[in-house]
């Protein structure tokens, strides 16, 4: 049981080798410590926090975590006699009270058409193994830059997560989902992921898979499936997709010879666009003699593991070819509407995320003796981010809805447009939204730690990603203009 002080004894020890401080209730002897401050001990000995309640000034400058670390969480003595502490750290597996940290259906009195409680148990338990298993080991590589912990990689093997970030399909017959417990959703899984705070850390967690993989579980052969597919699922092998410039000439019709190079590839085995006498054609190609990768640093993460990738002189066999040869124009095509639907649901999250730390931020936060909420300057860039938020999860799980609900020949007809109008427009709100959020925060808004260390994630690298925005709303547009009836007239 911890001991307790009133707060006029903690009062007593304010001075220089004898001093103690309030935070939340409790109370802390920084006596040793005061010398090891980074912010030296001239801070510690002002007259407002040397023997007196610091709360309003720790958290002012430090996140609750700080507390929760082993190093500082010794030097806590006891807590006030008569009070209890208020403010608690991550609950594990558990929900944010702040508003609009949560879509409205995981938002306690909201309902929603799409979801069911399946989807709430799933999002429990999914919620609670990354909480537990991937978020610690998030936080370190971002740190240090490097790829992610091969434990993590095979906890999520262990409960078939890696199949699982696939979406629906055959390939989940016959494996155990979370040791049977849960019906697996895709959108549920990629926006749990993204509360790690992570973005390359997300990528470098055979995150290149969830696009790289559907050409083969499309296209493959049954041979190469049963060859790829369960090393993948079971993080032995990493695979991406490479849309490159590379070249394949055929040789004696039993090889392919591949030549040339890839710019901001993630991850590794590749599913790969190659030009060759009749068009494009898409290839499989396995990490093999000839094919050298360099990593390439970004101002986005290096845990992520881009790379550059050259092909030299590459013999693959031409059983590893995806779909027809000449036909990579189909099979690229065809996977591009999954993939900007997953990007989106990443960006789509890290905004909300992004958004929760600013009311945070704004709420705890004083200037001049009065909180930055009290600006209206402030709260009406918080506006301006709740409602993009709130809009495109919206949207994102209307076309969702849409995609469970229509064939493939459907979804490439009637979503193509939707899609590429839903990506261009969710990275452009994130981008309104990670500038909204610097301005609140400051400079704290682009440090790698403290604060602000999940803002400086919420960068512009999504835009780039499945197409330019530009391109992508010309295509929206484009399908549009196609479907336009021949006699619509003003």
């Amino acid at each position: 049981m911890s001991k307790e002080f009133t707060r006029e004894e903690v009062k007593h020890h304010n001075k220089d080798g004898d001093l103690w401080i309030i935070v939340d209730a409790k109370v802390y002897d920084l006596s040793r410590f005061a010398n090891l401050h980074p912010g030296g001990r001239a801070v510690l000995l002002t007259a407002n926090v040397a023997g007196h309640d610091a709360t309003e000034s720790f958290y002012g400058l430090h996140r609750h975590e700080v507390l929760e670390r082993p190093q500082y969480a010794r030097l806590q003595i006891g807590v006030l006699k008569g009070e209890k502490s208020v403010i608690t750290g991550r609950v594990i597996g558990g929900l944010s009270e702040v508003p609009y940290a949560e879509p409205t259906f995981l938002t306690e009195g909201f309902h929603s058409p799409y979801y069911t409680e399946n989807h709430k148990a799933f999002q429990k338990v999914v919620r609670k193994f990354f909480d537990e298993v991937v978020y610690p080991d998030a936080q370190e590589r971002e740190l240090d830059g490097k790829r992610p912990t091969q434990e993590v990689f095979d906890k999520m093997a262990e409960v078939n997560l890696h199949a699982m970030r696939m979406g629906p399909g055959k390939h989940l017959e016959g494996l155990s989902l979370f040791h049977g417990m849960v019906k697996p959703e895709q959108l549920i899984i990629t926006q749990e992921f993204l509360r790690t705070g992570a973005r390359g850390y997300a990528d470098g967690l055979l995150g290149g898979k969830v696009i790289g993989l559907p050409p083969v579980l499309n296209f493959g052969s049954p041979e190469i499936k049963a060859k790829i597919i369960p090393d993948i699922f079971a993080a032995k092998k990493f695979i991406c997709l490479a849309i490159s410039e590379a070249h394949a000439g055929s040789d004696d019709g039993k090889y392919w010879i591949i030549n040339g190079e890839k710019k901001w590839i993630t991850n590794g085995c590749f599913t790969t666009g190659c030009r060759t006498e009749n068009g494009l054609t898409v290839i499989l190609i396995p990490r093999q003699e000839g094919v050298t990768t360099k990593p390439i640093k970004t101002s986005y993460s290096s845990t992520a593991g881009t790379a550059l990738i050259t092909f030299d002189n590459v013999r693959v066999p031409v059983e590893y070819t995806l779909g027809p040869e000449g036909g990579g124009i189909f099979v690229i095509l065809s996977n591009f509407n999954h993939e900007r639907w997953v990007m989106t649901c990443a960006t789509t999250r890290t905004m909300r995320m992004a958004t929760e730390e600013c009311l945070k931020w704004v709420s705890q936060r004083k200037a001049y003796g009065k909180p930055l909420s009290s600006q209206a300057v402030i709260r009406s860039r918080l506006a301006q981010m709740i409602a993009r938020s709130e809009a495109l999860q919206a949207w994102l799980e209307n076309v969702t809805y849409q995609m469970c609900n229509m064939t493939y020949k459907e979804q490439s007809t009637k979503l193509a447009g939707q899609i590429a109008f839903l990506k261009m427009y969710s990275t452009r709100c994130a981008q309104d939204t990670a500038r909204d959020a610097v301005q609140i925060f400051g400079g704290r808004g682009i440090t790698q730690t403290g604060m602000g260390r999940f803002i400086e994630h919420a960068i512009v690298f999504d835009s780039i990603l499945g197409g330019a925005e530009d391109v992508l709303g010309d295509l929206g547009v484009r399908q549009a203009i196609r479907s336009m009836p021949p006699n619509a007239r003003l």
